[in-house]
């Protein structure tokens, strides 16, 4: 047991002595530091001061630790010559193209889809400690995001459902960049590309679909045609009188066009006449 406890005592003095070490190194770099700028003022202000714009934040490092207090800027900020460093960070919205991912859907049919993506930085911090290369990190993100959610997807959504995707591709793609202080935006599908076979077969089926649709239209016309036809004759049976002001009707509408034919008009009466004609000699032969 005692041995127990001394070894404890033991490693809390190393400790001790250890942060005592590095906080005397710390202290003597920041003296030395202080004492540098001093001896070269005023020059050391144009080291010493620095400037971030508007939409840029600066985080800073003192002998390699991250200064408490947050990302610096806008405007001036101050650094102390060769113990501080610092990395601007950018923070308004960056887009970037999605290379064309070839990817089999979910009913086993090859599709290429390219797609743009919008983020920005939302804690810069973690931007430059968590993540060695942010904007690298999240296209790769990207490209293997859209691959999976084209996995997942029948060829009619892909192409008739794009706003689903491109949701779904954005809240993968935010959960999975928010621990890196980035926020994704917006994301939209551009393009979707099928093999040209494939092509050629959806044309065909189309083109097979819509002359069906017109053949079965022109037969519910011929079908509608007939039925008037029929009522027509119905009426013009009734009334004699109507198929000899249609027959006029008809001479009327001959003479308005500019044409070359020639109509000699024949009273349906005389013609009438010679058919009763010929009909009673055709039945007198028969008998």
């Amino acid at each position: 047991m005692f041995s127990e406890i001394s070894a404890a005592v033991s490693g809390a003095l190393w400790i001790f002595e250890k942060f005592n070490a590095m906080a005397c190194v710390e202290f003597a770099a920041t003296l030395g530091s202080v004492l540098l700028m001093i001896v070269t003022f005023p020059l050391s202000l144009f080291w010493s001061f620095k400037v971030v714009q508007e939409y840029e934040r600066a985080v800073i490092f003192r002998l390699g630790r991250l200064r408490t207090g947050g990302a610096r800027g806008p405007g001036i900020f101050f650094v102390l010559p060769c113990i501080d460093s610092y990395c601007k960070v950018d923070l308004r919205t960056v887009s970037f193209d999605v290379p064309p991912q070839e990817a089999l859907t979910k009913d086993s049919v090859t599709v290429t889809v390219d797609a743009v993506v919008y983020y920005r930085i939302r804690d810069p911090l973690n931007a430059v400690v968590k993540v060695t290369n942010y904007s690298n990190s999240t296209r790769l993100l990207a490209m293997t995001t859209l691959r999976n959610i084209l996995g997942t997807r029948n060829l009619a959504e892909v192409l008739s459902d794009r706003e689903a995707i491109s949701h779904a591709m954005q809240t993968s793609l935010d959960v999975a960049t928010d621990p890196w202080g980035v926020k994704v935006e917006r994301v939209e599908i551009k393009d979707v590309s099928l093999p040209q076979q494939l092509q050629r077969a959806m044309a065909a089926e189309a083109e097979a679909s819509r002359e069906a649709r017109a053949k079965v239209i022109a037969a519910e016309g011929e079908m509608k045609a007939s039925r008037a036809l029929k009522e027509a004759a119905d009426v013009l049976h009734q009334s004699p009188a109507a198929i000899q002001l249609r027959y006029l009707q008809t001479l009327n509408n001959i003479s308005a066009e500019k044409n070359s034919t020639i109509v000699f008009p024949l009273p349906i009466d005389l013609v009438s006449y010679f058919v009763n004609l010929k009909g009673g000699s055709e039945a007198s032969h028969v008998i």
